[in-house]
């Protein structure tokens, strides 16, 4: 048992930082900061130290490093774990619960030392040196799994240790918003990142659900050439070992597996699933719908025309590829505003040709977490009739665009700010449940434009795992925690049946 309470500072001896003197701009990037800014985002008080004999020049940059990632810098009269856990105690007095100092163990292996010592308010600090308060480590990567550890001991073994993967600037967005603190949110959680540099396994040992953006890790996506969806996804060695990992032991799964995520991988899948909300529409009411589109593998196609029209496509149209995230080219579009423009049209193939719906320029997004739906306005693409005049001004040929960059967006006088377009909020809420139980999934997004005139609701995108930063962090992230920790505690319900069915077999007893 820890004692002292959970982690709440964490102090890193400068040298094992490996930065550059003198080169604040190499240092940007460095991992290790990176993974020291978690602990900040977790409100895990963090530090540089150094000792008191470093030089002037030295000093600088290492202030200069902590200010530019919030950190603080620590002096210290001597580095030994028997010395500056004291120093440490008494400049953070009002600190309490568990500190971990983390130093070089010079000429030794494993290389890194980690003494952690609890600190109270008029008590003694713990010895640092009782060999029960000292951790070896053999790279700083297992800094976050050893605060997992700590702060599992010290509290309760009641909570649920959620293990994320994704890209950095990804995590990063999440964590400094809040959502990945490493002790426990009101709703028994902790989160902890996982990373490739260690084994996988030895990490999920302490993980009891796995959150990933698989498409984060995607190398490669091959589709075929026939009218049906079917695709080969080649991911990174570390998610293959993941999911390995997964097949092989139960006592851990994914909140969103990888199953589920497919469909929104591929647009033409997902334009298939969306002619289904057609059975949530009622006589007499405005509809939600799906776009008109057509899955084309050849611009050339010498019927292409007339598959247009059965399609119930005109011009201006949008063009995207049918691999919708995962590979560089995902988000390479275009509008086209003349029949003519789709010979040699610089969009991958294979590709969706999709209905562009007269919007008033303004796109609600939808975002699914478990139970709840929220919604933000943004301003959108203007209508075709300014697409069409903009086109002729700028010259002939389609519109040419990436859609996580440069999507072309209306003026101010063009943008309806969501006012009188009569959003009916119940049927999307209603299309968002359905999509739930269609895609079995538990966090995921989705785009909505209401065409002018008809009034029909058409959903022109689904995401998983969105940011969903437009809606407030106090609402949104407590709504992020209910929906991991709902999804497992019903994955857990399920297991507990299915024991029981199995007992009841192996006894001889009629399963219900």
């Amino acid at each position: 048992m820890v004692m002292g309470g959970a982690v709440r500072g964490v102090v890193v001896h400068h040298a094992l930082l490996q930065y550059e003197i003198g080169q604040p701009k190499n240092n940007k990037s460095n991992p290790i900061f990176a993974l020291l800014r978690k602990l900040r985002f977790s409100d895990i008080r963090t530090a540089i130290s150094y000792e008191l004999a470093l030089s002037a020049d030295q000093v600088n940059f290492l202030q200069t490093m902590a200010e530019q990632h919030s950190f603080e810098c620590l002096p210290l009269t001597a580095s030994s774990p028997d010395i500056a856990p004291r120093e440490i105690a008494h400049i953070w007095g009002h600190t309490s619960g568990t500190i971990l100092y983390l130093l070089p163990n010079c000429d030794a292996s494993p290389p890194i030392t980690c003494a952690f010592f609890s600190i109270a308010p008029d008590a003694e600090v713990t010895s640092a040196m009782h060999k029960s308060n000292l951790i070896y480590m053999d790279k700083l990567d297992e800094l976050s799994l050893t605060i997992c550890r700590l702060n599992k001991q010290a509290i309760s073994n009641n909570v649920l240790t959620v293990g994320y993967i994704m890209k950095p600037s990804r995590e990063e967005d999440f964590a400094k918003r809040g959502a990945f603190p490493m002790y426990p949110t009101p709703n028994g959680l902790i989160f902890l990142p996982l990373t490739f540099e260690l084994p996988i396994s030895t990490q999920l040992e302490e993980v009891d659900v796995i959150l990933h953006k698989a498409t984060d890790e995607i190398v490669s996506i091959e589709l075929n050439s026939s009218s049906e969806p079917s695709y080969k996804i080649s991911y990174t060695t570390g998610m293959q070992e993941l999911q390995r990992y997964i097949e092989n032991h139960n006592h851990c799964f994914e909140v969103d597996p990888l199953n589920s995520i497919y469909p929104v991988l591929d647009r033409l899948k997902i334009q298939q699933m969306l002619l289904g909300l057609e059975d949530l529409n009622a006589e007499g009411c405005c509809k939600v719908r799906a776009p008109h589109f057509l899955k084309v593998n050849s611009f050339d196609e010498p019927d292409f025309v007339q598959k247009l029209h059965d399609a119930k496509l005109s011009v201006p149209t949008i063009v995207k590829p049918q691999v919708a995230c995962g590979v560089a080219d995902a988000h390479s579009m275009a509008i086209v505003f003349k029949v003519e423009e789709f010979k040699n049209l610089n969009v991958p193939l294979p590709a969706v040709v999709q209905e562009y719906v007269d919007h008033s320029s303004t796109l609600f997004k939808f975002y699914v977490l478990g139970e709840r739906v929220f919604h933000a306005v943004k301003k959108s693409t203007p209508n075709a009739d300014i697409l069409i005049k903009s086109s002729e001004t700028n010259g002939p040929g389609p519109l040419l665009f990436d859609s996580l960059k440069s999507l072309p967006t209306a003026t101010a006088n063009q943008h309806s700010g969501g006012q009188d377009l009569g959003l009916d909020l119940g049927l999307v809420k209603e299309a968002a449940m359905w999509l739930t139980r269609m895609l079995g999934l538990t966090i995921f997004g989705f785009d909505v434009v209401i065409q002018e005139g008809s009034g029909d609701h058409v959903i022109v995108d689904v995401n998983y795992l969105p940011s969903f930063k437009e809606v407030s962090d106090d609402i949104a992230i407590p709504a992020f925690w209910d929906a991991v920790k709902k999804r497992a505690d019903s994955s857990n319900a399920m297991k507990s049946v299915d024991k029981q069915e199995t007992n009841k077999c192996k006894t001889g007893q009629s399963p219900v």
